[in-house]
């Protein structure tokens, strides 16, 4: 992947971002005039104000591969201080909770458990404490956020924080949410760093920080992971249900937002990768060969992603990566999204193995990938719709 970011030096990179806004005097007006006939939009159900919106994130995040990142974001280095932030640093899980397959995976990446920084999201106009002990029926979210695995950061700060701030404000049990800034993953030409199974030692930190640390009764808290973060989601209940421990219990439930549940190319002939490479914002080569997927998976080669339920759990290449024992989830999946059919496969496979009534699935006819995040107004009523069927879910757990 010597080719992604070609333009990420200076002064190449001013040049091209320079070429590239010069290119935005005609490009932005073109689009504003062939998304104003409705039978132009990718979808004739989205509003002007969506079609422009969806072009714009597709553009950034094609512009993105060609410069690198286009701001900076916190990481897991540093505790990034805020007003009204509420910032801890977490100790690592202790080596004895590391075992079987995890230990030796991470034997093999030269990955290990290290102290990193979590951040708290409260409701607004909260009085609750910091780390404070649970009120009477309250429920706490772990949330992993989005960025397939190589961008976007746990700091409420992060467009991705959006997950949080909507489900603080719709679910009337959830007061407080808990993010742990793992590590991501990089290649060349950037450094090597983090592969896997580097953030699922991570999301285990943060999760022994919530149980052992604070004490919270795991069938209290509801593990969430959007788009990438559904990913480590499903490792981390897989882990803990696979390698039972009763310093560790699963959780008592899982929320997945369109979570990136096939790393591999066992659905880049599906019809979501063909019919709705028009209608999302993000891009994946049929051949596997995205920048993200070759980080992630580093010293374990892109084969991994292909048959390692832990990475690709939707994968139709493995006849059987058993959900028994999961806890109670709700899946969210955008109809308009790329990785639709992937996530419908995942939905089947943990019904087969949980039963219909342990797993709720809510696929929004027009949503885009992972449109929870889109928090302004422009996603609607896809998100409102989403949010509130996901209060009445918590609500009955």
């Amino acid at each position: 992947m010597d080719n992604f970011a070609p333009f990420r030096h200076q002064p190449l990179k001013s040049g091209y971002l320079f070429y590239e806004l010069l290119c935005a005097l005609f490009r932005i007006p073109y689009w504003a005039l062939v998304s104003t006939p409705r039978a132009w939009r990718p979808r004739k159900s989205w509003s002007w104000r969506r079609t422009m919106q969806i072009k714009l994130v597709r553009h950034l995040t094609t512009l993105s591969s060609k410069v690198g990142p286009l701001m900076k974001s916190p990481n897991h280095l540093a505790l990034v201080p805020g007003v009204g932030l509420h910032g801890v640093w977490v100790e690592p899980v202790i080596p004895e909770l590391v075992v079987g397959k995890l230990q030796m995976w991470a034997r093999v990446a030269h990955v290990y458990p290290q102290r990193l920084p979590g951040y708290w999201i409260h409701q607004p106009g909260s009085t609750i404490n910091l780390e404070a002990p649970l009120m009477p029926g309250e429920k706490i979210v772990y949330c992993l956020h989005g960025g397939a695995y190589t961008r976007m950061s746990a700091h409420p700060s992060d467009p991705t924080a959006a997950v949080n701030r909507g489900l603080l404000d719709r679910v009337d049990s959830i007061h407080r949410t808990f993010t742990i800034e793992y590590r991501l993953s990089s290649t060349k030409p950037y450094d090597v760093a983090n592969p896997f199974p580097a953030a699922l030692i991570d999301a285990l930190t943060g999760y022994h920080y919530l149980v052992q640390t604070l004490h919270i009764s795991p069938s209290d808290i509801l593990v969430e992971g959007d788009s990438a973060g559904g990913n480590l989601a499903l490792a981390l209940v897989r882990y803990l249900v696979e390698y039972p421990s009763t310093a560790l219990p699963p959780p008592g439930a899982l929320l997945l937002l369109s979570p990136w549940c096939d790393l591999g190319t066992s659905h880049s002939h599906s019809e979501s990768y063909s019919t709705c490479r028009k209608t999302d914002y993000i891009a994946l080569p049929a051949n596997g060969t995205h920048y993200s997927t070759i980080a992630f998976t580093g010293p374990f080669g892109l084969g991994v992603a292909e048959v390692n339920p832990y990475i690709s759990p939707a994968s139709t290449y493995i006849p059987a990566s058993s959900f028994t024992g999961f806890p109670r989830t709700f899946i969210s999946a955008g109809g308009a999204e790329v990785l639709r059919d992937s996530i419908r496969t995942l939905h089947q496979k943990m019904v087969k193995d949980m039963g219909a009534a342990n797993v709720r699935y809510l696929e929004a006819e027009d949503g885009v990938h992972d449109f929870i995040v889109f928090d302004k107004g422009v996603h609607e009523p896809e998100r409102e719709d989403t949010l509130t069927a996901i209060a009445c879910w918590v609500g009955g757990l």
